[in-house]
This record gives structure tokens, sequence and C-alpha cells, in this order.
């Protein structure tokens, strides 16, 4: 599996982005999808997942991100609304078809006050 993020950029606290992962490759076998993130200096983190009926979210990010997913397309996106500068990061979509995980190249959020 190949994964392709974007949608990342410089915005505005309080406003709004759509990341998107795209999928190639065999699909099949995969059990959960998610979007990370990695911020200076800190540790990389989970943001959102779908794993079977199963969407955890991290709590800086509940009520205001959406992770979704298209199978036809096979992409995964990331609504991230009522950005703040502390979403600013690094952000990285996996898959996991075990007993493998990929990960996407990485897209940069940037939030200015």
């Amino acid at each position: 599996v190949q994964l392709q993020a974007s949608g990342g950029g410089l915005v505005q606290a309080g406003g709004s982005l759509r990341l998107s992962c795209a999928a190639s490759g065999s699909t099949s076998g995969i059990n959960a999808i998610g979007w990370y993130r990695q911020a200076p200096g800190k540790q990389r983190e989970l943001v959102a997942a779908i794993s079977g009926s199963n969407t955890p979210y991290a709590d800086s990010v509940k009520g205001r991100f959406t992770i979704s997913r298209d199978n036809a397309k096979k992409t995964v996106y990331l609504q991230m609304n009522s950005l703040k500068p502390e979403d600013t990061a690094v952000y990285y979509c996996l898959v996991s078809r075990p007993p493998y995980d990929y990960w996407g190249q990485g897209t940069l959020v940037t939030v200015s006050s």
C-alpha cells in the first residue's frame, strides 16, 4: 500500500482544512486507518482513527475534527474545523494491515494566531 497525503497549509486560527490520504495498491486486509500528527519537539500522537466500528479521537480534537473514508476512492479524510495554533504539526496518515503499518509522507498544517 502506498499513501499520498495532501491538504495541509497555512490557516488562521478558527479556520478549517481538510486533509486527504489516497491509497494505491491493494487495500484488502486493512483493519484500521488513522491520522497522526507530530509537532516540533513532541512525539507523534494519534489524532483520529477508524477501526471497525470504533472512531477514537484525541481529546484535544473532539468536536472539531472528523475522520471519514471513501472506500470507492480509497481515500481517508480529516476535516479540521476551529483550528488552533496548537494544532500546528505535520499530519501523517496510517493504514494498518497486519502485520504491517503503512505511513503516508506527511502534510504540514500551520495555524497562525
